[in-house]
């Protein structure tokens, strides 16, 4: 049987238990929505803009564990999906991004609205293909689902030609498929984690370090075993937080750029680092010859190319992370450790995280408080100092989640991508972190989540600053903010050190920006009104409430590490 090429792509979607779409129209692909107007089972969101509409694909993939679904249409369509899709890439998100093309006789033609996006997408994705036959367009879409969920997760770019949605074809959608020189490895290699436990016997200072990829494996019940098992001090990447809940004894914090003391010195000083689905990028090795320099290092990840290519490892493991935690969990004991795991929790009792030398409201208290509120919820996180501050702050357990652009640090990640959380999650609190600069990349996808009546919370630290850069400004460029306040006026002085008396409070106002796309805004400036603020959203459940929180202009993050330097050397206030 024959069936248009539209009907496929419908047909194919649900084969891949596609219920939710994010899709926005354009001349390319007015027949496939055409075509989804009649068609049921699939709910079709629309966002305001392309960008929003990739990372509400993104927040919905993370949340979920489910392959999340774009469709835009060609050229400016498709380019404004391209930070999404290196977002996801960077974070091995499983996305399926159909852009529209113009017919298959115009391609290289400029023709209107024409753009490569192949080319343009192809190394910042896992796959991009083109449809050039119809009679590919089954097998393709097939790859494209399986290619982005197996192995590394990853996005993958479908190209679709106008006159392939329009040519009839074959109605056959295949059920596998075999794509040569593509073979995720699915086992783990026996004696190289007998190599690994035997290493560990013999440590006197070994190490967890979790990364992301405990988490996309969803293996943090199967490592909080093994960590118990073994007695071992734990810490974690910004994307392995919450793989172990982070009130557990063994836990000792994040590394990194503003990882805390004890996670930092622990790295430093171990003898064996046994480091489970991390890539080890920049933002928490420091000084690459320093990194955990005394110790011998174990490395597991599904990404053979991620192995050795940042930090020299001397024992390899390619493997899923659940399926080897599962492995050694056959073979591991307990490691007479306790003196040294003691004595890393001695350093975090020493040098706890605090804003103590603000006083008033902090971002400290603000997420203190959302610990207390809520224990089952979804935290989405823009980029920036309020991304710092909740990775510090938050608790995490196996019923919470933390979704953040950790890898590509996309500001205006935060809005839209909570808005695929909640549509993922209906039943669970998704509460949004941004910053005044993040919240203003993607304010447009306000609508969207009013629209789609989402209980959102969403928590703006106003600081009127785009508070990141301008900490390295103060700290290492001798105070000089160059274009990081977000409330200047043209007219003011360029060395401005009395920004209350030129500048406005509000830029925008945002408790009247909320009420002008129809959600409630509250605006708090004083610690004893969070709670308030907290609940009344909470009783909010048909559109979402955005608090804007005023606090500190010039509050940093600590600790930090100045660009260069090792980890050791952190500048703690």
């Amino acid at each position: 049987m024959e069936m248009k090429g539209t009907s496929l792509f419908i047909k194919a979607l649900k084969e891949e238990g596609v219920d939710t779409l994010f899709a926005y129209p354009g001349g390319q692909v007015i027949d496939l929505f055409d075509a989804l107007y009649d068609s049921e089972g699939i709910e079709v969101i629309l966002p305001r803009h392309e960008q929003g509409l990739i990372h509400a694909a993104d927040g919905y993939a993370r949340s979920t564990g489910k392959v999340g679904v774009c469709l835009v249409t060609s050229g400016p369509g498709a380019t404004n999906l391209v930070t999404g899709i290196a977002t996801a890439n960077y974070d091995s998100v499983p996305l399926v991004c159909f852009t529209g093309q113009v017919p298959t006789h115009l391609i290289g033609n400029d023709a209107f609205q024409e753009v490569d996006i192949v080319g343009i997408s192809r190394n910042i994705c896992k796959h991009a293909i083109t449809v050039r036959d119809r009679k590919d367009l089954g097998r393709i879409i097939k790859e494209a689902f399986f290619i982005a969920r197996s192995g590394k997760p990853g996005p993958v770019v479908v190209d679709l030609p106008k006159d392939i949605q329009q040519a009839m074809g074959s109605d056959e959608y295949p059920k596998e498929v075999s794509i040569r020189g593509y073979k995720p490895n699915t086992g783990v290699h026996v004696g190289q984690v007998r190599r690994a436990l035997s290493i560990l016997s013999q440590a006197k200072k070994p190490l967890f370090l979790v990364g992301g990829g405990v988490n996309i494996a969803d293996a943090g019940r199967e490592f909080t075993r093994l960590a118990e098992l073994t007695g071992m001090p734990v810490i974690t990447t910004i994307m392995g937080k919450g793989a172990i809940p982070t009130n557990h004894p063994l836990y000792i914090g994040n590394i990194g750029i503003h990882g805390n003391y004890a996670a930092n010195r622990a790295i430093s000083e171990c003898d064996v680092l046994f480091s489970i689905g991390t890539r080890f990028n920049d933002r928490i090795t420091g000084k690459i010859t320093e990194f955990a320099k005394l110790a011998s290092i174990i490395h597991i990840d599904i990404d053979a190319a991620s192995i050795s290519r940042n930090i020299q490892v001397d024992i390899p493991i390619v493997a899923d992370a659940k399926t080897a935690i599962l492995k050694i969990l056959e073979e591991a004991e307990a490691l007479p450790v306790k003196e040294w795991t003691e004595e890393v929790q001695s350093w975090k009792q020493e040098y706890p995280l605090e804003m103590k030398k603000y006083e008033g409201m902090t971002p400290e208290i603000i997420i203190h408080k959302i610990n207390e509120k809520f224990r089952n919820l979804i935290v989405v996180t823009d980029v920036g100092q309020n991304q710092m501050w909740t990775t510090q702050y938050l608790e995490l357990d196996h019923n919470r989640k933390l979704l953040t652009s950790g890898g590509l640090g996309t500001m205006g990640y935060g809005l839209p991508a909570a808005i695929g959380a909640q549509l993922g999650n209906p039943g669970t609190p998704v509460v949004c972190i941004s910053g005044d600069g993040g919240m203003q990349m993607n304010i447009q996808e306000m609508a969207t989540a009013v629209a789609l009546e989402l209980p959102l919370i969403l928590c703006v630290f106003n600081n009127s600053y785009l508070g990141n850069v301008r900490q390295w400004q103060e700290m290492f460029y001798g105070g000089r903010y160059a274009y990081t306040c977000l409330t200047a006026r043209r007219s003011c002085a360029k060395d401005c050190k009395n920004p209350e008396k030129c500048c406005p409070k509000y830029s925008p106002d945002f408790v009247k920006l909320a009420e002008s796309y129809d959600a409630a805004g509250i605006r708090v400036e004083k610690t004893e009104d969070i709670d308030g603020a907290l609940e009344a959203a909470l009783k909010r459940t048909d559109a979402p409430t955005l608090i804007e929180f005023i606090i500190e202009p010039e509050a940093n993050v600590y600790p930090i590490v100045p660009t260069g330097k090792p980890l050791s050397e952190m500048v703690m206030d």
